[in-house]
């Protein structure tokens, strides 16, 4: 995105998930529920699959 970028996990059991949106006035976080269709629409969206540690590293305010 050219504004910033999405991370986004999802649980594949439970469907729920956690998106934080960076930019460069920092992050924001929030909680989502998806259904089962949740990977191939992210995969129709371009998003691709990534190393964790990005994303813990923004959830756990390590980085902004």
């Amino acid at each position: 995105m050219p504004d910033g970028k999405i991370l986004l996990r999802v649980n594949p059991i439970q469907f729920k998930g956690t998106e934080i949106w960076v930019n460069k006035q920092g992050a924001e976080m929030r909680t989502l529920e998806f259904d089962a269709a949740i990977f191939e629409e992210l995969k129709l969206d371009g998003f691709v699959e990534v190393n964790p540690m990005e994303f813990n590293l923004y959830l756990s305010g390590l980085l902004e």
